[in-house]
């Protein structure tokens, strides 16, 4: 028995060593790179290839870095160590790791033990890109691990808690250019927390406990990320030197004006979504609107130079927010905007603003001037309130290619010129008499168009005629009807359609040739026959499913036979006795 009990640690550590063996041997292995992802090591492997550069050992059971058996990957240069149980990094495993430049630690438990480990670290000098995410680390333990990593190139310290950002917290990190500190709980960046960061480029503050940024001074960024804070202010600092940042992310905050941003001369991209922006006209609001108080109040004055530096934005989201009118005047100095988003917003008529505060709604408003005009491509205005779109709208955006209405009150009007494509003078362009309805013929460039959900009931003939349109959906209008001539000028442009969810039968849905239609969709309506008008389109894609359609007829099939490539016919009652169509 004794015997046994002396033999006993010795079987443990060989039945341990053979399945470490094995399990080492589930890895993916080449002369220099090496995975073991998943393969539930409980240790740092040891038995692979001399040389390895690249070792992967994320989503294992491991708890530690130590011991002397790392003499063979003293040329290691990327190491991941993600998702596992590692609590504790010897100095001596680190010291046999001169040539790593990539560190891989997030998902683990260095919380524990973060004294000693952020003295080992210490030894990781040429250490380029380290990941520290979520690891339950406070402001001043993330400190420490980084208080001596002087080439440190990439930062991630995501899913941590850390509080603030304490003055000198980088000082240490000269050489940073990207840093993520998004999914903490930061309510405070110090004056000089970032002082020490002259090459820094991208930051990533998502996700924190932010109210006030002012006096940003980190003229060098590139990228800026502080959506889902809880900012009320944003305020660059006054200076001769631009501002070099190029995007910049304030969604899910709480702001309630458009953010000062006067010397932000190469800003493409701007995100301002999910705020609480009720106009952008100057002089509006009030500083006692704001939920807290700010010592920034007395130097907070809105002109009429808001948007004047933003020359160069050329994406630009402002949905949902609270603005009530379509912001002309604001947006006319953003002479490269190319991408603009209202949507769900609190928009009801159009108007041009009067740089008073007042508008002048609907088509009695005087039509912008001609270099008054705006350079969006793709504008999308679905989720408001709007019930008409003045004569002058699509005059005000000659560049327009794509449009979004879906969700308002909008109805097309009947074109007023010749139905066979002739010449439209002005009195083509007015809607019918009382307002009532928007034109949308006669808009040579715009491509794309969605009324989806707008109580159409009926579509008046010729309603898109000169427009080429190469996608149209009519989706989600229910009892809508389609009569013959209503896409008369689309024959020849139309490539994708959709009616949707309309609830029509087959009175409500006669259709023309469509000579290039090569998308259909017509699911969620009545329909027990299909339109003939389709029969000449070359159709590619098409959707009926959820109608009443027995059958589909033999003259579809035969024109559609080498142009379909698929075509959804579920919930249907088809006749077991007619399914020839299947062959």
């Amino acid at each position: 028995g004794c015997l046994l009990l002396w033999l006993l640690p010795s079987v443990l550590r060989a039945q341990s060593n053979g399945e470490a063996r094995s399990r080492t041997a589930l890895c993916q292995q080449s002369p220099t790179k090496v995975s073991c992802k998943g393969v539930g090591l409980h240790k740092f492997p040891k038995e692979l290839y001399q040389g390895v550069k690249y070792l992967e050992l994320s989503n294992n059971f491991i708890q530690n870095l130590s011991g002397s058996h790392m003499a063979g990957f003293g040329q290691l240069e990327y190491l991941d160590v993600c998702c596992n149980q590692l609590e504790a990094v010897s100095a001596t495993t680190l010291a046999q790791l001169p040539q790593l430049r990539s560190l891989l630690l997030g998902s683990n438990h260095l919380h524990r033990n973060y004294i000693a480990n952020g003295r080992a670290f210490r030894l990781l000098r040429n250490i380029e890109v380290l990941d520290l995410s979520a690891n339950n680390l406070e402001s001043h333990m993330a400190g420490w691990y980084i208080s001596n990593l002087t080439r440190l190139r990439t930062l991630d310290l995501s899913g941590n808690k850390m509080t603030r950002l304490p003055a000198g917290i980088f000082g240490s990190t000269p050489w940073l250019r990207e840093l993520d500190l998004s999914n903490n709980y930061v309510m405070e960046i110090e004056e000089g927390a970032f002082e020490a960061l002259a090459e820094l480029e991208v930051v990533n503050l998502a996700l924190n406990s932010l109210h006030c940024i002012s006096g940003f001074s980190l003229t060098q960024l590139r990228v800026l990320n502080l959506s889902y804070n809880a900012l009320e202010l944003f305020i660059t600092e006054d200076g001769a030197e631009p501002y070099l940042l190029q995007v910049l992310d304030l969604s899910h905050n709480r702001l309630l004006y458009f953010p000062e941003l006067p010397k932000a001369h190469y800003l493409t991209h701007l995100n301002l979504s999910n705020n609480l922006i009720a106009s952008l006209l100057p002089g509006s609001g009030h500083p006692g609107e704001f939920v807290l108080p700010y010592e920034e109040m007395a130097r907070f004055n809105r002109t009429l130079h808001t948007a004047a530096g933003l020359t160069h934005v050329a994406d630009l989201d402002l949905s949902n927010n609270r603005l009530e009118l379509f912001p002309f005047t604001f947006l006319h100095s953003l002479g490269s905007l190319h991408s603009l988003s209202l949507a769900m917003n609190c928009l009801q008529d159009v108007a041009t603003e009067s740089l008073a505060g007042g508008t002048e709604p609907g088509d009695r408003s005087p039509t912008p001037p001609e270099h008054a005009a705006l350079s969006v491509r793709s504008l999308d205005l679905r989720g408001n309130a709007i019930q008409v779109l003045p004569h002058w709208f699509f005059r005000s955006l000659p560049q327009l290619e794509a449009i979004d209405l879906g969700s308002n009150s909008l109805q097309p009007c009947e074109s007023q010129g010749s139905h066979q494509g002739g010449n439209w003078g002005e009195g083509s362009r007015a809607p019918a008499p009382g307002g009532t309805c928007t034109p949308f013929y006669n808009v040579p460039r715009l491509k794309h168009l969605s009324l989806c959900k707008n109580n159409i009931v009926r579509l008046q003939p010729y309603a898109f005629s000169q427009t080429s349109l190469l996608s149209l959906d009519l989706s989600g209008n229910k009892d809508l009807f389609v009569p013959k001539e209503a896409l008369g000028g689309l024959e020849s442009s139309l490539q994708k359609l959709s009616l949707r969810g309309n609830q029509m039968d087959n009175s409500k849905a006669e259709l023309p040739c469509l000579g290039t239609l090569k998308v259909l969709d017509l699911s969620g309506n009545n329909l027990s026959l299909l339109p003939t008008g389709l029969f000449c389109s070359p159709l590619e894609s098409l959707d009926v499913s959820n109608n009443n359609l027995r059958t589909l007829e033999k003259p579809a099939l035969v024109s559609w036979s080498h142009s379909l490539k698929d075509v959804s016919v579920a919930g249907n009652p088809f006749s077991c006795c007619s399914l020839a169509w299947l062959d």
